[in-house]
């Protein structure tokens, strides 16, 4: 028998925790306090994005689901990828596709929740930069239906790319998907309302938890999601907020891949004076994932060499072979063969070089999709000339003049970044506020998310 759904919305605070919920949100606090259930949110290993959000959405592990982290290696073609989009790396059924078995007609838009091109849902925007042939990076969206990515940039602007990661993040960008959001509350009355609200997460990994910089942005996020949630509230939206992860100071980075470069492990490619990763024709390698980094060992007869190496780098607190791996949820072909967890206050660097002038070019640019593994730097400009506002300018000129030119304005001093996350335990827990006043356990899984949602879709 058909059931009728109701409207729900599923806003994402990243980085959202439950000792924010005070006078430094003032509205999401209130939000909490009236008749709502607030419980901490467990994450996934690793705590991470992509993993998580993937967690949430289909109630499986990263073992079932396939998305070990925001990135992995691509053994059949040798290379390492980040951040990609496709909806079908996403293994097994989404939380819409479950309820669209008891409600067929079920309609659902997802407004910036990760994996969103190409899935089953009805209407989706996500960023999707052009890349012309002259090296240039435009800001723009992908949309479903297409005639919706002209509709929105033409009432709201162009989507502020360069505010949603990089040095000049901002909230500028979630309130621009916030206010998305809201248009397609409008426009469209889906049944199922995805959001994803980012800005914590900028300003906590820049500077830490405690920094003012980041009780500024607690601010500022609490306003931009109060409008949103008093706009679908007063709609008759039944409101579920999550959070992925809460995110830890960090002190500096470890730097696996040097390590294993320094044993003739790791190799790399002479490109223009500079050293490229080559992960095919290393024996082991590490795609380095905020707190977590996936090993992958090609020379297999040296696993327990490896291993011990591994183990005594400072800054490793553990390494997870197979049998932990199956342990953790993360047993997967696109996993490492082995996976290192970081201190509570260090995080994993990608660098492989030995010498900072044979940094590979991209190092210093915001190149989230070449760089091997993620780097937290990109929020930061270097100091001095190089990332001055003078030279900027110069180079964004030239590149409006035409000319090919490398931004290479990133700092690569690993000790600026203030905060990260990926492991789970003490102090990682996100959080979910429900309405409701239901009778739940003091800590939920965010594997939970999935039949929390349904739930609300066909309550009573």
């Amino acid at each position: 028998m058909t059931e009728t759904p109701k409207p729900v919305a599923l806003i994402n605070i990243v980085g959202l925790t439950a000792d924010m919920l005070d006078e430094r949100m003032p509205r999401l606090r209130s939000f909490a306090n009236s008749a709502c259930s607030t419980r901490p949110l467990a994450p996934v290993l690793p705590a991470v994005t992509c993993s998580v959000q993937s967690s949430m959405l289909t109630g499986t592990l990263p073992e079932k689901h396939g998305i070990v982290g925001n990135g992995w290696y691509e053994r059949d073609q040798a290379e390492i990828r980040f951040w990609k989009q496709s909806n079908h790396l996403v293994q097994g059924e989404k939380v819409w596709e479950t309820a669209r078995h008891r409600a067929p007609s079920l309609t659902v838009a997802n407004c910036f929740w990760w994996y969103a091109m190409h899935a089953s849902t009805d209407i989706t925007i996500t960023p999707r930069p052009m890349y012309p042939a002259d090296g240039r990076k435009i800001p723009d969206i992908y949309t479903t239906p297409p005639s919706l990515r002209d509709e929105l940039q033409s009432k709201l602007g162009r989507f502020p790319l360069f505010n949603f990661w990089g040095p000049t993040a901002s909230i500028a960008s979630s309130r621009w998907i916030a206010d998305s959001a809201g248009f397609v509350h409008d426009r469209y009355a889906p049944d199922l309302l995805m959001v994803y609200l980012p800005h914590l997460d900028y300003d906590l990994q820049r500077h830490g938890p405690d920094h003012p910089a980041s009780v500024r942005a607690m601010t500022e996020i609490d306003q931009v999601a109060g409008d949103l949630i008093d706009k679908l509230h007063s709609a008759g939206r039944h409101i579920v907020i999550v959070s992925e992860y809460g995110i830890k100071p960090v002190t500096d980075a470890v730097y696996p891949n040097r390590v294993l470069r320094e044993t003739g492990l790791l190799q790399v490619r002479e490109e223009l004076g500079r050293d490229v990763l080559d992960p095919g024709g290393s024996g082991a390698f590490a795609v380095a994932d905020h707190q977590l980094a996936h090993i992958y060992v090609q020379d297999t007869s040296r696993m327990e060499e490896i291993t011990g190496i591994l183990k005594a780098i400072d800054g490793v607190a553990s390494v997870l072979d197979e049998t932990a791996r199956r342990e953790a949820g993360l047993d997967h072909p696109r996993s490492g063969d082995l996976i290192l967890l970081a201190d509570e206050d260090r995080w994993f660097t990608w660098d492989y070089w030995l010498d900072e002038d044979r940094a590979p070019d991209f190092a210093r640019t915001v190149d989230i999709h070449r760089k091997p593994g993620y780097d937290p730097r990109e929020l930061f400009f270097a100091s001095g000339w190089r990332g001055s506002k003078p030279r900027l300018i110069m180079k964004l000129l030239a590149k409006k003049l035409g000319q090919r030119m490398l931004m290479d304005a990133i700092s690569l001093d690993t000790r600026q970044v203030g905060g990260s996350h990926g492991l789970i335990g003490s102090g990682s827990d996100g959080i979910i506020i429900r309405q409701g006043d239901d009778d739940l356990p003091e800590q939920i899984p965010c594997t939970a998310v999935h039949d929390i949602v349904l739930e609300a879709i066909f309550r009573a």
